[in-house]
């Protein structure tokens, strides 16, 4: 029989099969743990579970953006309360050891104490969209270069009447040609008609794959675009880095507390490592790299066409500062119009 409190907090270990569930009361004592099937049916036995101690205050959970993802789905649409839960740190998990029922009980510890408050993306709008999306044209751009790299493999071991005849050709052409062959399959063991078949079998993958990230890319200008028209207008903010911003806010960037939270989520928030007369800031390793990789190649297309951006770089190199530095400023300054942005599209996008 569950003991009734007044109020309920709880975490959840998340895997690919089974989530284990841990609920601690306002004072922090382990009224039980459990483990769930990550199903639909689960998640709302892990819901009526935690229901049975009280009334649930929040919920913490690991890995709200993969295994989690569905079970914050089924929290949020209860209106409970969820907090993204950071995996345990090595020191704590070989002072305590490692099982999910103890990552649970950890889970639930940090949502009660305060030191979890993120809030997770609601991964239900068109950015979400956007997100699958590259993921797959993503996927493809790296398969299409291992078929590049294969077709240049094979070229260079080739027999010579089909190296020379092939080599001067441009990587479009060459695909073109090697995807146009015609060989005899009944002779296969033979080299010249073999490295044919290998290269027209390498070159047509690489035809499929160019048109996949050819219709990603249609559908991506599309949807980027129509999202975040505010953000898409920012100069050198294209559709493929406005489209990564987008991914890295999420559908509720109103989640982040202020243009600085959201800097530091795209590793552009400067840190101090100043020590004696030395004053200066380092760069921040966390966040998002690919938001930061995005915001670095906004601000080089801004250094190349935007004359203000030129004219602080010259300043700021003048008053002794580094090229390194300058550019983490230039990418904090774009971080915070980025943020305005990104706001103003979400909240026109809820208007309408």
């Amino acid at each position: 029989m569950a003991t009734m409190v007044t109020e309920v907090y709880g975490g959840v270990d998340t895997h690919g099969k089974t989530h284990h569930a841990a609920a601690l009361d306002s004072v922090g004592r382990l009224l039980g743990d459990r483990e769930f099937p990550a199903t639909r049916t689960g998640y709302l036995q892990l819901i009526t579970w935690l229901s049975a101690f009280g009334a649930i205050a929040r919920v913490g959970v690991e890995g709200t953006g993969s295994y989690g993802a569905g079970l914050a789905t089924a929290l949020r649409e209860q209106q409970i309360s969820i907090v993204e839960v950071d995996r345990p740190d090595r020191r704590a998990r070989r002072r305590q050891g490692k099982s999910d029922p103890l990552d649970a009980a950890a889970a639930a510890r940090a949502t009660l104490s305060g030191d979890a408050t993120g809030t997770p993306k609601t991964r239900a709008g068109s950015v979400e969209a956007i997100r699958v999306l590259r993921v797959a044209r993503r996927g493809a751009v790296k398969a299409r270069t291992a078929a590049f790299n294969q077709l240049h493999g094979l070229l260079v071991s080739s027999p010579h009447e089909l190296r020379e005849a092939l080599s001067a050709l441009s990587r479009t052409a060459l695909v073109h040609r090697c995807a146009a062959f015609r060989v005899n399959e009944g002779t296969p063991f033979d080299p010249t008609v073999a490295t044919k078949t290998a290269l027209r079998a390498v070159a047509r993958r690489v035809r499929v794959l160019t048109d996949e990230i050819q219709s990603a890319d249609r559908q991506l200008q599309k949807l980027v675009e129509r999202t975040a028209p505010r953000t898409t207008a920012l100069l050198g903010v294209g559709v493929e880095i406005a489209g990564q911003l987008l991914i890295t806010a999420g559908d509720n960037p109103e989640r982040l507390r202020s243009e600085a939270a959201f800097a530091h989520l795209c590793a552009a928030a400067p840190i101090p490592a100043s020590s004696g007369r030395t004053d200066r800031h380092r760069l921040n390793r966390g966040g998002d790299r690919a938001a930061n990789a995005a915001l670095h190649m906004a601000v080089v297309t801004r250094l190349r066409y935007h004359e203000a951006t030129r004219a602080y770089m010259s300043r700021r190199t003048a008053e002794g500062l580094s090229k390194k530095d300058i550019m983490r400023c230039l990418k904090r300054y774009l971080a915070r119009e980025v943020y305005a942005a990104v706001l103003a599209d979400s909240a026109a996008a809820d208007a309408s």
